[in-house]
């Protein structure tokens, strides 16, 4: 039926020959880990650019004020994809020489 996908795998792994496959785990803990990361970012991100564009706290952000946090960010998120394109690419190296 259709009870023998994912939870009775995952929960005892008693599933399939009792073995858990390390590869999804592993694949698994990588997804949490830059999730983890891409919100840490996002919060640092922000705050870094509202310190930086905002001189003084206010009710509503004017013009120069928007357009300077969505620089900001974009060139936040340039970088940030730069460093996790080299990180994918290592990871396909290291996958092949495994």
């Amino acid at each position: 039926g259709m009870e023998s996908g994912f939870g009775s795998e995952f929960g005892s792994g008693a599933g399939g020959g009792g073995k858990l496959d390390p590869g999804l785990i592993m694949e698994q803990v990588k997804v949490q880990i830059a999730v983890a990361n891409a919100q840490e970012l996002l919060q640092r991100m922000t705050d870094k650019c509202f310190r930086k564009c905002i001189g003084k706290p206010g009710g509503a952000l004017d013009n120069s004020e928007q357009k300077c946090i969505a620089m900001c960010m974009d060139r936040y998120m340039d970088s940030w994809n730069t460093v996790s394109r080299a990180y994918n690419s290592r990871l396909q190296r290291e996958r092949a020489n495994m």
